[in-house]
């Protein structure tokens, strides 16, 4: 069928130009903003601006009609450093408290370090229990003893959720209408083609539906980390650096180092220098010897006639 071709080529060009389109509109994840009070989490804001009384959008009372958008995707995510009375305790009241908000737990790593346990829980929570999960964790019934660090996020993918969502809807557009070319084709040339074009709308569409069934998860279940350890005693803290058997190898290791310095250079002495100093000693001794047998003396120094008697001095008187 010659009609087939030229049906099949607006498809393939309308089916560019739509995901040109869907890649062009796609929005970036942009972090929520802070809210009045400082604090990330808060869903977005509806719009303020204000409108004439009886203008569209308010009720009779002159109020604002128009609220919050209850369907924003806000995909919230943080960490929380607690030092807790006793882990295990800590994590059964956590994970018990956890789940009575509907919540489950996602994942965990525990380890035990010189006697002191330390666990990491990654906790999945309704996106609209989040705040009571931090108060939950905060306190513990108790357990909790310190807040060490905390950290959220908010992440606004609504823009994002829309675009994959109109994506897919114009690949299954496609996606009937080269089924409908399928169905009318005759040639082999025209069947495999077709079908090579529905593989890949097909293709598309799976991985958009995952991209999609993804956000949706991470914005109905905020995702919190929880670390939980012991306080560190100070006597404890102190003496961690200090080991008793370290010191004893490095002062005997030192004490070793020292005596072979010292026979070290002992053997230089006896082997390279007490020899030159013998030597010396020798030609020296010899040189000597050899002076006194040729009569070289030493210049003696020149002695000086004593001085002459000074006048009016004490006279010598006869006996």
């Amino acid at each position: 069928m010659r009609t087939i071709r030229p049906f099949l080529a607006v498809i393939v060009v309308a089916l560019a130009l739509g995901a040109c389109a869907g890649a062009g509109t796609a929005q970036r994840l942009t972090p929520v903003g802070e809210s009045v009070d400082g604090s990330l989490g808060g869903a977005p804001r509806a719009a303020s601006s204000a409108a004439p009384a009886g203008a569209e959008g308010e009720d009779d009372t002159g109020n604002n009609a128009v609220g919050a958008r209850d369907d924003a995707k806000i995909i919230r995510t943080g960490t929380i450093e607690l030092e807790v009375k006793d882990v295990p305790t800590a994590l059964r009241t956590a994970r018990d408290a956890i789940v009575a908000l509907g919540g489950y737990v996602g994942g965990s790593n525990t380890s035990n370090f010189d006697d002191r346990p330390r666990a990491e829980i990654t906790y999945r929570v309704p996106a609209d229990r989040w705040e009571d999960a931090l108060d939950i964790l905060r306190d513990l019934n108790g357990q909790t003893s310190k807040v060490v660090t905390e950290q959220t996020e908010a992440v606004d993918v609504t823009g994002q959720v829309i675009d994959v969502e109109a994506r897919i809807r114009n690949l299954r557009a496609s996606e009937t209408a080269l089924q409908g070319i399928a169905a009318k084709a005759t040639r082999i040339s025209d069947v495999l083609e077709v079908e090579m074009r529905l593989t890949d709308v097909r293709g598309q569409i799976e991985q958009l539906t995952a991209l999609l069934e993804d956000l949706n998860d991470r914005a109905t279940y905020a995702t919190l980390t929880a670390s939980f350890s012991t306080p560190v005693v100070a006597v404890e803290a102190a003496s961690e650096g200090w080991e008793p058997a370290t010191t004893v190898d490095v002062a005997a290791a030192s004490l070793i180092s020292i005596l072979q310095g010292l026979a070290s250079a002992g053997i230089w002495f006896l082997i390279v220098w007490l020899p030159i100093l013998v030597a010396l000693g020798l030609l020296t001794a010899i040189g000597v010897w050899l002076a006194r047998r040729l009569g070289i003396r030493r210049p003696r120094a020149a002695t000086l006639p004593p001085p002459p008697p000074l006048p009016g001095g004490p006279v010598a008187t006869g006996g």
